[in-house]
C-alpha cells in the first residue's frame, strides 16, 4: 500500500453520513465542542467487529468521560447497522458508508490479501479527531480486544 496521505495533526476529512440515529452526521456536527473518535471496521456481526463494537460500548463511559464521542464506520447499510446495533446493544451511532467514500479519504480502503485471494476492503482503524477537527492519534491494523485501552490511554494524555 502507498503511503497514507491522512497524517496526525491535519485536519480530518470532513464527512456527512446516514446513522443509526436516524440522522445524518457530519464531523462539523463536533468542531468546536467535542473530540470524535471515528473507528473503521469491515462488516457488522463478524466476530472481530462484533468484539471491537461491543469494547465500545463497553467502556464508553470512559471515553465520554474525557468529553469525547464514538462513531463506528462501515461500509454496510443504515439496515444492517440497525440489526447489528439493536443485536449488540450499542449505544453511539454507526455511520453508513455504502459508497466507500469516506473510507477512501481516510486511505483505509485498501488491498487486502487472505487465504491467496486478494480484494479490496476496510482496513480497521481509528482517528482520534480533537475538538478543532485536527487528527491528533491515528491507530491503524488495530486488534479489536485490546485497542479501546488504547484510545482511552490517548484521550487520558490529551486531556
Amino acid at each position: 500500500m502507498a503511503d497514507s496521505n491522512v497524517t496526525e495533526g491535519m485536519p480530518a476529512p470532513d464527512f456527512t453520513l446516514p446513522s443509526t440515529s436516524g440522522e445524518t452526521i457530519s464531523l462539523s456536527d463536533f468542531k468546536g465542542k467535542q473530540p470524535v473518535v471515528v473507528y473503521f471496521y469491515p462488516k457488522d456481526s463478524t466476530p472481530g467487529c462484533t468484539v471491537e463494537a461491543c469494547s465500545f460500548r463497553d467502556n464508553l463511559a470512559a471515553v465520554q468521560s474525557h468529553g469525547a464521542a464514538v462513531l463506528g464506520v462501515s461500509p454496510d447499510s443504515v439496515k444492517s447497522h440497525a440489526n447489528f446495533t439493536q443485536k449488540q446493544g450499542l449505544n453511539f451511532p454507526l455511520l453508513a458508508d455504502t459508497e466507500r467514500e469516506l473510507a477512501k479519504a481516510y486511505d483505509v480502503w485498501v488491498e487486502k490479501k487472505q487465504y491467496g485471494r486478494t480484494y479490496m476492503g476496510i482496513e480497521r482503524s481509528t482517528f482520534l479527531i480533537d475538538k478543532d477537527g485536527k487528527i491528533k492519534k491515528i491507530w491503524r491494523k488495530v486488534t479489536p480486544k485490546t485497542h479501546v485501552a488504547d484510545v482511552i490511554a490517548a484521550l487520558e494524555s490529551s486531556s
